[in-house]
């Protein structure tokens, strides 16, 4: 034990002399030295076991790297130290390490690679202790799909990464997947008024995320805010539409009220998304530039009011005449909206009513209401 002892007592004597060099060489201005020296020290307290000061030494090494004037060199050195601590599956400092891999990248405008970075750390802190590095952890997200957006070849995963951030910050992500699971098997149970209640929680549970997306999203990202805000909106919309029909379908006189209530509020609010996304889309002038899942949900949320008025009985709006007001003078913008296959059925029914529409719904795809189309379909048959 003395023995064991001693020799650890002077594995401790050689790291510290090693960090007292790197000090020294950093007060030289050879950094990659340095580091060379703190790896060493820090391969010592790994084998001791002492990960405290593993901890302290690679905080140390981030400090320097982040002063190395050359952003390439600065990256090499950070993922050669990546792969050495993903493998030792030290989860903080690997994200720690990750998040300035980020800041780096992001520096040198390397989107993909500062989203995917930020995207990485972000889930190793969740996978080490969620509760704790919650708030970090949504943060990561949020950074990672604002930046990912501003790439062509990844900017559908940046706008999932930001409803991910912001559910994750709401403590919903953890719950959606189970809740929407759960009522869409009480639907194939035709469990309706049960099912009705589920989607309506998930619609709640959406205005809850909603309320956090302006003090979530920095104000520099316009675009983004306006975007995401429109998403979640039509995510309440399309769960309350779900809920009022299952409610339908339940065939209860004394949800009557509590339909019409819903359809009108889902009116509302899929007029309200759609005014944010065309806010956006609006100032889009270049075609390729045009994003094709803004298009298809904007046109998505158009044909829904129209099967929401349907349902009604009482057409309150109309909803083509809506979509397009103020966008006369953009003639792209106005092909690509009348080129979506939900604008084409929104016209069919504005023409010839929903009856004569139900074979185009069950040939188009549905997104949420694919899994209830039948449901959706039966009721107007």
């Amino acid at each position: 034990m003395i023995h064991h002892n001693t020799e650890k007592d002077e594995k401790e004597i050689e790291a510290i002399k090693l960090i007292d060099k790197a000090e020294e060489l950093v007060a030289k201005g050879k950094g990659e030295e340095a580091i060379n020296m703190y790896e060493k020290a820090a391969q010592i307290y790994l084998n001791l076991g002492s990960y405290i000061k593993l901890d302290q030494l690679f905080i140390r090494i981030i400090d320097i790297i982040s002063q190395f004037k050359n952003k390439i060199q600065a990256i090499y050195r950070l993922k050669s130290m990546i792969r050495k601590t993903e493998k030792l599956n030290l989860k903080e400092i690997s994200a720690r390490l990750l998040i300035q891999l980020g800041n780096i990248s992001f520096n040198m405008k390397d989107w993909e690679s500062a989203g995917e970075s930020w995207r990485k750390a972000s889930e190793y802190l969740q996978e080490e202790d969620l509760e704790e590095y919650r708030d970090l952890s949504s943060l990561l997200l949020l950074k990672a799909g604002q930046v990912l957006e501003r790439s062509s070849i990844k900017r559908d995963l940046g706008k999932r990464l930001i409803l991910k951030g912001v559910m994750r910050k709401t403590k919903f992500d953890e719950h959606y997947e189970m809740k929407e699971n759960r009522a869409l098997t009480l639907l194939e149970m035709k469990e309706f008024e049960a099912a009705g209640k589920k989607f309506l929680e998930i619609a709640k549970n959406f205005e809850k995320s909603l309320r956090n997306i302006d003090d979530l999203i920095d104000e520099e990202y316009k675009d983004t805010i306006l975007t995401t805000k429109a998403r979640f909106i039509h995510f309440i919309a399309e769960y309350q539409t779900v809920a009022a029909l299952c409610l339908r379908a339940a065939k209860d006189s004394k949800y009557n009220d509590q339909i019409k209530s819903l359809g009108k509020s889902s009116i509302e609010l899929f007029k309200k998304s759609i005014s944010l996304l065309k806010e956006y889309l609006l100032n889009v002038k270049n075609e390729h530039d045009f994003d094709k899942e803004l298009i298809l949900r904007i046109t998505f949320d158009t044909m829904l009011i129209e099967i929401i008025q349907e349902m009604l009985g009482n057409q309150i709006i109309k909803p083509l005449e809506y979509l397009l007001e103020k966008s006369e003078d953009h003639e792209i913008l106005i092909r690509k909206l009348k080129e979506s296959p939900y604008y084409k059925i929104s016209e069919r029914i504005e023409n010839v009513g929903i009856q004569d529409t139900l074979d185009k719904l069950l040939e188009t795809n549905l997104g949420h209401f694919e899994k209830i189309k039948n449901t959706l379909i039966s009721y107007f048959m």
